[in-house]
């Protein structure tokens, strides 16, 4: 697949976009959580087989700006990725969303239900709650936690509550991970949120009529598998596809199988 690079502003905060697939195919937006957009290419790739892929990398993370006074919440970030879409897409887009992702993707479509043509969320919280989310937002701990992180550190801890994470795709989120603004973002971000990420959208997302498909590594270490249940109650219509086996990141331990899933649900319509 060859990928198209753009770089969208937004008020001068820069981020980077990849584009792929036939521009007339129905398009499909991917936003990413606390790992960069190229993460995302063992699913962008055969969603781009048929759909127009667009994949930006928000600020804080990857390639994008990290300002320190950008001001990292969700409602902030739901504003960019309008935005973003403003300048790349009119049509209604299909939303494929993982972690902190959800959040951001939900935000945006609990205020454009009719821009919405389809939403997969792919081992996203609706309760952030899990140990490292305590840490961060908790006041001298989180500086200390991320001033003392390191790769082995990193790698040790994730070979633990991720085995079955590919090493490649294990080293690029620690790299990710490790990045100072990135740091940075990752303590504003679960600070401003607090537990409940979603509670603010849920009423609105009840209305949304289109399919909702959520996918769910079910050795998640953060996020609880129940979880997957509370998000299907959310929506009119909405299904869950586990994965046996897969924990955080279950398209990159099981591609082939989430590929299926999410490919599937996307020709459907």
């Amino acid at each position: 697949m060859d990928w198209e690079s753009r770089v969208v502003a937004v008020d001068g905060t820069r981020s980077p976009v990849r584009i792929g697939g036939p521009e007339s195919g129905p398009p499909v937006v991917f936003v990413h959580g606390n790992n960069a957009g190229a993460d995302w290419e063992p699913l962008m790739t055969p969603v781009a087989e048929f759909a127009r892929v667009i994949a930006p990398e928000l600020p804080g993370f990857g390639a994008a700006d990290k300002s320190s006074d950008w001001g990292y919440s969700v409602e902030h970030y739901a504003a960019h990725l309008d935005a973003v879409l403003d300048q790349l897409e009119t049509r209604p887009v299909h939303l494929v969303a993982h972690d902190f992702g959800g959040p951001f993707a939900l935000a945006w479509a609990a205020d454009h239900l009719d821009r919405t043509a389809g939403i997969t969320l792919i081992n996203t919280p609706r309760r952030i709650n899990h140990t490292a989310a305590k840490i961060w937002r908790t006041p001298v701990l989180g500086e200390l936690s991320v001033l003392t992180a390191n790769a082995p550190l990193i790698r040790a801890v994730m070979n633990r509550t991720d085995p079955g994470l590919p090493g490649e795709h294990r080293d690029q989120i620690i790299e990710h991970m490790l990045v100072p603004g990135t740091k940075r973002a990752v303590i504003e971000l679960y600070r401003s949120t607090g537990e409940n990420a979603i509670e603010p959208y849920v009423e609105r997302l009840a209305e949304f009529t289109g399919n909702v498909l959520i996918v769910w590594g079910d050795q998640d270490a953060y996020i609880a598998t129940e979880q997957a249940e509370e998000q299907r109650r959310i929506f009119r219509n909405a299904r869950v596809e586990v994965v046996p086996g897969a924990g955080h990141w279950p398209w990159l331990e099981r591609p082939d199988v989430v590929a299926r899933h999410v490919t599937g649900f996307l020709r459907s319509g």
